[in-house]
């Protein structure tokens, strides 16, 4: 119980901000957008923010064998959440599938790795975006640590708990992490 209770006054400290408020930004730049086979100039802003509460918190917890990417597109969907950070995350694992840039000019290029073992997971974060999870993975052995963007194949040994702080309606996440805008 006090687990829980510090995990819900951390986010209640991470909502302070919330997401209620239009967005805000700073400066702006000018993108090119494919739409229907024509290619027009869209401006993206240097920095939008948006601001307001959560509108719940919802802890989730997926049993050993589970894929951990999977149980969490289950939550999701049986929450019905569209947008949401992806607060924390603990647990274990007996194997992984990440990705890292292995770039540093767009188009981002991806170098995947995945292994097998007893792994500590040490925390998950990210977002979900219109109801798509966007989720980063940190875990470790008896002697390194590794983490990158989750991929299917990330399967839980005796548990992973995950918290999320969902989104209220309206706030719009949708193009957060198109790297081109």
């Amino acid at each position: 119980m006090k687990a829980l209770m510090a995990i819900l006054a951390t986010a209640g400290v991470l909502a302070a901000g919330g997401c209620g408020s239009p967005p805000r930004h700073s400066g702006v730049a000018v993108q090119p957008v494919r739409k229907g086979g024509t290619t027009t100039m869209e401006s993206a802003p240097d920095v939008l923010t948006i601001s307001g509460d959560f509108e719940r918190i919802v802890v989730v917890r997926i049993k050993r064998g589970m894929d951990l990417l999977d149980g969490l597109k289950q939550a999701v969907a049986r929450e019905k959440i569209r947008n949401a950070a992806i607060l924390s995350g603990v647990g274990s694992l007996t194997s992984y599938h990440v990705h890292a840039v292995s770039n540093t000019t767009l188009p981002a290029q991806n170098i995947y790795y995945k292994g097998q073992g007893p792994q500590d997971l040490l925390n998950v974060n990210g977002y979900v975006m219109e109801g798509r999870i966007h989720a980063h993975i940190v875990f470790s052995d008896n002697q390194k640590s590794l983490g990158g963007h989750l991929e299917p194949g990330t399967t839980i040994f005796t548990f992973a708990i995950i918290t999320l702080g969902v989104l209220p309606e309206g706030a719009d996440l949708t193009r957060f992490d198109e790297p081109g805008w």
